[in-house]
């Protein structure tokens, strides 16, 4: 029998990504039905009706139908409470306070300069697309008072959160692995001493070598997987 987890989307997009590290941590069985952003929607008539607006991702579960890639690993870390990694969200009050907190400063900090410096310095050169310096000035400049502050953090924390990895540090791994394929951004990691060890923890999981594999496998339209074993 089918999974009821359908994931839809390419695991080379860093909201598919976060939603797979997230369902391989909590061990949920689910299908990925890889959907090209740009040409396999208009081929998938079924998936425009899920998505009209074509976004990159797509989760269903069941009945209820999410877009939201973070709002996704909340569901499945709330959902799936017994099941792997039981301190994705903290274990107590404070701990969840502290995850949503690092996880907000990931959406509204991290985020926009790193998904701009991905686009403008490795995506825009193999498209033909002209890079914009401004933007790239000026992410970069994000970016590193971002680290910065992640850097005086984890002084006292093995992870953002305290010392256990949660959401708010898987949140970080589809850019910061995009990232670190570009010397001028691998840099700024290399530059910050706790902040390259985070991140050389929390790309090593299993959960995220999973995907990483995932991004480099030839593309198929229907996967359907399960968690690593470890």
């Amino acid at each position: 029998m089918s999974p009821g987890v359908k994931v839809f989307g390419s695991p080379t997009s860093a909201e598919v990504a976060r939603v797979l590290a997230c369902l391989f941590e909590k061990n949920v069985e689910f299908q990925l039905i890889r959907v090209d952003v740009y040409r396999g929607r208009k081929r998938m008539p079924d998936y425009l009706k899920l998505q009209p607006s074509g976004q990159a991702l797509t989760f269903e579960d069941g009945y209820l139908t999410m877009v939201d890639s973070r709002e996704i690993c909340r569901h499945i870390a709330e959902k799936n409470a017994e099941k792997g990694n039981k301190e994705l969200l903290g274990t107590g009050t404070l701990e969840r306070a502290s995850m949503e907190q690092w996880l907000l400063t990931e959406a509204q900090s991290f985020d926009p300069p790193s998904s701009a410096l991905a686009f403008h310095l490795a995506f825009a050169p193999m498209a033909g697309i002209e890079t914009n310096g401004t933007v790239v000035e000026k992410s970069e400049a994000k970016l590193k008072n971002v680290l910065d502050v992640y850097e005086q953090r984890l002084e006292d924390n093995r992870y953002l959160a305290g010392d256990k990895f949660t959401l708010a540090d898987l949140s970080h791994l589809p850019n910061a692995h995009n990232l670190m394929k570009i010397p001028r951004c691998r840099s700024l990691f290399q530059s910050r001493k706790r902040v390259m060890e985070w991140w050389g923890e929390i790309s090593n999981r299993s959960s995220w070598r999973k995907v990483a594999e995932m991004q480099k496998a030839p593309p198929r339209r229907i996967y359907i997987l399960s968690a690593p074993s470890s």
